[in-house]
C-alpha cells in the first residue's frame, strides 16, 4: 500500500514538469516556424520590391517554404508586412507568441 502511495506522489509531481516541458518545446518549434516565415517573407519582399506578402505566396512546393506544419493547432498570420512583428495565436488553445523583427 505504501509503495502505491509513493508511486502516486511521484506521478503527481512528474505531470506538471512534463506539461511544462511540452509547452516549452512547442513554443520553441513555433518560434522556429515564425523565423522561417519571416525569412521567406523578407526574401520575397526583397526580390519583388513589395512591402506586404500573403502567406500563400510563401508556402508551397514551388515557393520559399516547401514544407510547413503546425505544432499545436496554432494560427499564423495570413499576410506579412515588412517591419511588423508576427503574432501566432491559439497555441494549444491558450497561448500567444509574438516574434518581433
Amino acid at each position: 500500500m505504501i509503495v502505491v502511495v509513493i508511486i502516486g506522489l511521484l506521478v503527481a509531481l512528474a505531470i506538471p514538469a512534463i506539461n511544462k516541458t511540452r509547452a516549452s518545446a512547442q513554443d520553441k518549434a513555433i518560434l522556429n516556424n515564425a523565423r522561417i516565415l519571416a525569412s521567406a517573407a523578407d526574401q520575397y519582399m526583397t526580390e519583388n520590391g513589395e512591402s506586404t506578402v500573403a502567406s500563400g505566396a510563401l508556402m508551397g512546393a514551388d515557393n520559399y517554404v516547401k514544407l510547413f506544419s503546425t505544432v499545436a493547432h496554432e494560427t499564423y498570420p495570413t499576410a506579412f508586412t515588412q517591419g511588423e512583428a508576427l503574432t501566432i495565436s491559439g497555441i494549444a488553445g491558450a497561448r500567444t507568441i509574438t516574434y518581433g523583427l
